[in-house]
Order: structure tokens, then C-alpha cells, then sequence
């Protein structure tokens, strides 16, 4: 069963489909009428609070589950229907992934390896991720982030057309996170469509074309990073410590501003380019001084806050 037929070449720029996505448990909706196309070659990611349906979802168009109702397709695949012939074009890297305790590094990218006709070089995936000088290690025996770094290596190892990654740097430091990131994009670049789920905002403000926020079981928005932060009400923070005193309404009669806090004598205003002006022009015109003055650009961070009302 380890070989089955060679999947058909995808002809399509959609790889991915998914229509009226549903899935409920107890009753309870978990998947809620999601739509969503992935184009060839992108990396497209998916952000949402804890139970916001984002893994069944991806669990669902890799065919771990069986949605209630709505289509998949996958390269013109469905993922139930088509099983067999969908192992030969996806591979993925799941948030829960165990092999058996015995096995060494370089056993199970050996074992992973068989069943393709075109595997990737499993040695240069074990280097690339910091795995050669573990290749004779148990994996009962890795930290988890080496277990998380040959997960990685396994859903490469098909030579797929799309790879899953569900939270692929959870346990690694801030070096071995960008080594992977870097990895991720030689992926892409070769080709591969990338599904990946995270909950570092900087990871899909990197690497993702565009995004999905789930919330709730239903897609908030969905959009370019650089299209969601232009959607937060926070699009430009200021903040200061004036050298006196401003007066509350005068700061809130601003332009374009969207929010003001005080905190310890600091003033933190969130606009647009337009607040930045006339805050520069209202110090100007009072002669209070600003005292660490801060600009800086919303983040995806923002933009999640401001479509959920919660934390990644």
C-alpha cells in the first residue's frame, strides 16, 4: 500500500478549493461555511484563536476528516475519495506528530523515503534542518525541537507538490526558527504550494502571500499581510511623554485618530499619517516638548487583535 498509482499533473492555478466547509462536534459548529482557493506556488497562511476551526479545517482538505458537508479539492483531488493518490502529492507536518520511540533520525527518513518514487535526498534534508548529527539518535531520545525539525524534514521528503505545516517553529530558538523560515522560502521558490498554519505573527508577516484569520469557525478576512494591517483601525501608532500636560478633548479632536490612552504621563494615540501631523503641529503650536517620541507602523499583531479581540 506504500506505492499506490502516480497522481495526475496539476494543470490548474488553484491547487486547492474549498467550498461551504462544515464540521460540527456534539452539535456544536467547529468549521462554519468556509470558502477558500490557494493559488500554486503560494505560501498561504492560517492564523486564528485556539478552537477558531483552523486545524480541522487543514485537517479536513488533508483528509484526516470527513467534513459534514462542502467540497474539498486538492490538484482536482478529493482528499477522502482520492486518498491513496493524494499521499503522492501533499506532506505534512502536523502540531502532534510521534513515531515509534526506537527508531533512529536516519531509520525513519529512510522508512518516509520508500514510499515515494521520487524522494527527496533525505541526508541534505537532515543537514538543511540540523538534524545530521542526530541521524543516529532515537527519537525517544530528541528534544522537542528536534523531533519538530525532522517532522519537517518528513513532509519534504515526498518531493510534494503541497506541504502543511501546522505551527512548524513551536520549540525552536530565534536562530533555528529564521534557518527554517529560510528553508520554507527555498521550498516555495521551487514551486510548492504551502499551507501554514502559526501563531507568530512575525513568521506570517515573512513568509505568507496571504492570510487567513479564522474566527469562530468562519474566515474573519482574508487577505496580503500588508492588506490586513491596512484594514486595522491602529494603521500608525504615536507615543510621547509631553513636557507638560495636553488636554484630553484637544488630543481626541485629532484626525484620523482611532484610539487614545494615557499611562504614567506617556500619551499613545493610534491613526494615520494625518495624526502624526497635526500631533507634531499641536506640540508645535503649545510648545510642549515630546519626550521619547515614538512612530511606528501597525503590525499583523494589530490587525489580528482588531478582527478577533484576541490573542494569536
Amino acid at each position: 500500500m506504500c506505492r499506490p498509482e502516480p497522481a495526475r499533473h496539476c494543470g490548474s492555478m488553484t491547487l486547492i478549493e474549498v467550498s461551504d466547509l462544515r464540521k460540527s462536534y456534539g452539535g456544536r459548529p467547529v468549521v462554519d461555511g468556509v470558502s477558500l482557493a490557494v493559488e500554486e506556488g503560494e505560501i498561504f497562511g492560517v492564523l486564528g484563536p485556539n478552537g477558531a476551526g483552523k486545524t480541522t479545517a487543514v485537517e479536513s482538505i488533508l483528509g484526516l476528516r470527513v467534513p459534514d458537508s462542502g467540497t474539498i479539492r486538492v490538484c482536482g483531488l478529493d482528499p477522502v475519495a482520492d486518498r491513496a493518490r493524494m499521499t503522492l502529492i501533499v506532506g505534512a507536518q502536523l502540531q502532534e506528530s510521534e513515531l515509534q520511540g526506537k527508531l533512529t533520525v536516519a531509520e525513519s527518513l529512510e522508512l518516509f523515503a520508500a514510499c515515494y518514487p521520487r524522494p527527496a535526498d533525505w541526508r541534505t534534508l537532515a543537514a538543511r534542518l540540523g538534524l545530521e548529527e542526530k541521524l543516529h539518535t532515537r527519537f525517544a531520545q530528541l528534544s522537542g525541537g528536534q523531533k519538530q525539525r525532522l517532522a519537517i524534514a518528513l513532509a519534504l521528503i515526498g518531493s510534494p507538490r503541497v506541504v502543511v505545516l501546522d505551527e512548524l517553529t513551536t520549540g525552536l530558538d530565534p536562530g533555528a526558527r529564521r534557518e527554517v523560515w529560510s528553508l520554507i522560502e527555498d521550498v516555495r521558490a521551487s514551486g510548492v504550494t504551502i499551507i501554514l498554519v502559526t501563531h507568530f505573527m512575525e513568521e506570517a508577516q515573512r513568509l505568507c502571500d496571504r492570510v487567513a484569520i479564522f474566527d469562530r469557525g468562519r474566515i474573519a478576512a482574508l487577505d496580503t499581510p500588508s492588506g490586513l494591517v491596512a484594514q486595522s483601525a491602529s494603521g500608525t501608532v504615536i507615543s510621547f511623554t509631553p513636557s507638560r500636560p495636553l488636554e484630553e478633548d484637544v488630543l481626541a479632536a485629532l484626525p484620523g485618530i482611532a484610539s487614545l490612552t494615557h499611562h504614567d504621563g506617556r500619551v499613545t494615540l493610534a491613526g494615520t499619517d494625518e495624526t502624526v501631523n497635526a500631533v507634531i503641529s499641536l506640540l508645535a503650536r503649545n510648545r510642549v516638548s515630546a519626550h521619547q517620541l515614538r512612530v511606528t507602523d501597525s503590525t499583523l499583531d494589530d490587525a489580528f487583535l482588531d478582527l478577533t479581540g484576541a490573542e494569536a
